[in-house]
């Protein structure tokens, strides 16, 4: 999927991988409203992307200049270094200039990857940004709780630990910046909300944006990932919310950083304005029913 510039004024093409996930979106829709050449990449897309299959990499980078560079599931999993190595790689022998990463707090592997993007600016004097973030707001009303907030109960292996949450809004931001202007080169922008909450504390400010009652219920961790299984849900994704849950949010994450301010030169969003936001935009209503009580 590609949109051009009118006047092809743009100094060549930008790659967004992952263009249709939270981020990718985001950032795409920054990039095309403002008129920057831009080519999204994902499995559906064509040229097609797959981090699974390094055949179609070349024709995903032709023309392209700057890349957005996300991982999926996450750099934590085991051989996203291999990859990140194989597709920074062939980017530099494209002619890419500008990679800005999506990488992750307090994971070592995801370290790792930012490391092999920096090598890349040694040898070759490709510009890079480090976009660091961790828990995204949006996971409550975009993926992988929502089912939870709308039953009502959200069941998470999440003790007292406090999350500076950080709003997706904020890192396209911030990638978009990275993309399209000077001065963020060689920067390693780590991203927080204003605030730390814990998941129950998180929860309680959706409850009462949506005005409902939503419980958080804290359980064991191994009855969480054995619930996950039972679901049906993919074995690598079981795996990454159990790492989650038992390494990142451990409390090595609870401190606010200025990546936003730094990058921005604004306050980031609070979680409440997220919620505010959410809850009007419907995401989070329940079917209306009937006096019969039939949807």
């Amino acid at each position: 999927m590609e949109q051009m510039n009118s006047d092809n004024h743009s100094n060549g093409l930008t790659l967004v991988l992952g263009g249709t996930g939270k981020t990718g979106r985001r950032i795409a829709e920054r990039l095309i409203s403002q008129g920057v050449s831009t080519r999204i990449a994902c499995r559906p897309t064509t040229p097609s992307f797959d981090w699974g299959d390094e055949s179609n990499w070349g024709n995903v980078l032709e023309g392209v200049t700057s890349v957005y560079l996300s991982y999926a599931p996450d750099l934590a999993v085991p051989g996203a270094t291999d990859s990140i190595q194989t597709f920074v790689d062939k980017a530099v022998k494209r002619g890419v200039q500008r990679i800005v990463l999506l990488s992750g707090r307090g994971e070592e592997e995801a370290q790792l990857c930012e490391r092999i993007v920096q090598k890349a600016g040694d040898n070759s004097g490709i510009e890079w940004t480090v976009v660091r973030c961790s828990w995204f707001s949006q996971n409550f009303s975009e993926g992988e709780f929502i089912d939870m907030v709308l039953a009502g109960a959200v069941t998470l292996p999440a003790g007292d630990v406090p999350e500076p949450f950080v709003d997706a809004d904020d890192i396209a931001d911030v990638a978009f910046a990275a993309l399209t202007e000077g001065g963020h080169a060689g920067q390693i922008y780590e991203l927080t909300g204003p605030r730390m909450l814990t998941f129950a504390q998180a929860i309680a400010e959706i409850a009462q944006a949506t005005k409902r009652e939503i419980q958080y219920i804290q359980t064991p961790r191994e009855a969480f990932t054995q619930g996950l299984a039972e679901t049906g849900a993919p074995k690598d994704a079981v795996w990454l919310l159990d790492y989650l849950f038992s390494t990142v949010l451990d409390g090595r994450n609870s401190r606010l950083c200025d990546g936003v301010q730094r990058a921005l030169g604004r306050e980031p969003r609070d979680f409440a304005e997220y919620a505010r936001r959410t809850a009007d935009s419907g995401v989070w209503d329940l079917p209306s029913t009937d006096q019969t009580g039939v949807a």
